[in-house]
């Protein structure tokens, strides 16, 4: 895999048990990046060839459904996969998400094993 997963998340905790399941999931600690905010996670974006964003909605400065209009709108990234990462039940906004171009959603708290499987969905057999 020549391109970087990229972890949105306000929690350290939540971004190092993501990165923990990532690894278990044969993807290389070095091809994981993180960002605590989606104003970092846009930078991070910009920076780096990212193939999937693993991203919270609820956070500070930007949140995840901003994050993901600018993704797709001022950015033009189609390319990258984004799987929504939440506790968000609002069956209007998970419309709106979808409609945004999200390639799923996982509802927090997950089984690591619902994370490894979904990975491999997203981005294939690690290589």
């Amino acid at each position: 895999m020549n391109s970087h997963v990229l972890i949105i998340d306000d929690s350290p905790i939540l971004r190092r048990s993501v990165r923990r399941a990532l690894g278990q999931a044969g993807i290389s600690d070095d091809r994981i990046l993180e960002a605590s905010n989606g104003a970092e996670g846009l930078e991070v974006v910009e920076a780096n060839q990212i193939s999937l964003v693993l991203l919270d909605l609820n956070m500070p400065v930007m949140n995840g459904e901003e994050f993901l209009i600018r993704l797709r709108g001022k950015y033009a990234r189609d390319d990258v996969q984004v799987v929504v990462v939440t506790t968000e039940s609002n069956a209007a906004r998970l419309v709106r998400l979808s409609q945004l171009g999200i390639s799923g959603f996982l509802h927090k708290p997950f089984e690591l094993e619902d994370l490894r499987q979904l990975a491999g969905e997203v981005l294939g057999p690690a290589s």
